[in-house]
């Protein structure tokens, strides 16, 4: 019986596509894989025989993925399955920081003792007025699942959307409006847009992209919005800016202990994907991935490996080898194969920065002499036999 663990609860819609041949498990001693959403993994001590952590999210900051790849486990995420919880989430933002909805609530609030609220109401309300989006410049700093969804939905209201992204992938760019402008300088959105939204991952290139710098090129009385990750923007450089009357309203689903300080920000208690759809989706996909590693040996969405995926095997076994990208790795193993009088009918080899994958469909099941041999492989971090 194979074992998953949940170090978050879990939707039950995810847990639900557990066949038979899963169970779920209190214990992560003894567990083939562990669904996570927001528990810190870093100082926790990994069982040996843990094959795969599947994040029922995008973000994976939670785990130590240097760590787990060295020890041959397979970190998944879950992209896209919660845009358009977050899509929306922006849209709204977008709402608030154009009309000052938020203090023309608090206002209510405030005088709801006053018998004549209507008519008082008519001589405030001018304090509150705003600006509509329509006809706007809306830039788009980072065209995936998220960000193609927010330019999409915001050409749709009649916005006048910029994109950019260097690395769009080609399924990215199928999914985006032909009304949204591609951009290949970040400079020109800086520039042009009256609104900015932030959808790039966290890594060192981004970490804090949105500086003084960037604020020097914007136009006066931007708006930013970041639903992405709080490190990508220059907290101390913003809270300037927006001192300054330079950025109007920064919209941020972050709340730390300098954003809920900051003049002129709204500061959302990281909503973008707490809806329930968003949670039954992206559980449903941590599982799928999870099973599909562990049953087929496939990966999809992996933080720390390549992409690989050979479908279902049919053959007589399955070998899965995690290793080292380094030369001469898959000589040794087709060798190693070969020695053992195994032969293989199909494989398939990934690379991704230090790591790499490779799978084998075999004619015949390799003995134990042989995936001895293979472990012993200098490079090798996990052999398993699938089938």
């Amino acid at each position: 019986m194979k074992k998953i663990h949940c170090l978050n609860a879990i939707s039950t819609y995810g847990t639900a596509l557990l066949t038979e041949e899963y169970e779920l498990t209190n214990q992560m001693e003894g567990a083939d894989g562990v669904l996570v959403r927001s528990a810190s993994m870093h100082e926790m001590a990994l069982p040996d025989g843990l094959l795969a952590i599947a994040r029922a999210g995008a973000g994976v900051n939670n785990i130590p993925l240097e760590a787990c790849a060295a020890e041959g486990i397979v970190v998944f995420n879950t992209p896209g399955a919660n845009a358009n919880g977050v899509k929306e989430l922006v849209i709204a933002g977008l709402m608030l920081a154009s009309r000052d909805i938020e203090g023309g609530i608090r206002w209510c609030k405030e005088n709801q003792e006053d018998e004549n609220i209507s008519k008082s109401a008519e001589k405030a309300k001018s304090a509150f007025a705003g600006c509509e989006i329509r006809g706007k410049k809306l830039g788009v700093i980072g065209l995936g699942a998220i960000g193609a969804e927010v330019a999409n939905a915001c050409s749709s209201l009649g916005m006048d959307v910029y994109g950019y992204d260097p690395f769009i992938s080609v399924n990215a760019a199928w999914r985006l409006s032909r009304n949204v402008k591609h951009i290949t300088a970040v400079e020109t959105i800086y520039k042009e847009c009256d609104y900015i939204t932030l959808h790039v991952p966290l890594v060192d290139a981004t970490k804090g992209m949105i500086n003084k710098a960037a604020f020097d090129n914007m136009k006066y009385g931007a708006v930013v919005l970041n639903f992405a990750r709080d490190i990508l923007v220059n907290e101390a450089d913003m809270a300037e800016a927006l001192k300054s009357g330079k950025i109007k309203k920064y919209v941020t689903d972050f709340p730390n202990p300098t954003s809920v300080h900051m003049e002129g920000a709204i500061v959302i208690p990281h909503l973008g994907a707490s809806t329930e759809e968003s949670e039954d989706n992206c559980a449903k996909m941590a599982v799928e991935e999870i099973m599909d590693y562990i049953d087929n040996g496939n990966i999809r969405n992996s933080v720390n490996f390549p992409a690989c995926d050979m479908g279902i095997c049919n053959a007589a076994s399955r070998i899965a080898v995690l290793h080292l990208n380094i030369p001469n790795m898959i000589g040794q193993i087709t060798g190693t194969l070969a020695a053992g009088n195994v032969n293989i009918s199909d494989m398939t080899n990934k690379s991704r920065e230090k790591y790499a994958y490779t799978l084998l469909d075999l004619e015949n099941v390799p003995d134990a002499v042989s995936i001895q041999k293979l472990n012993a492989i200098k490079g090798v971090i996990r052999v398993r036999v699938i089938k």
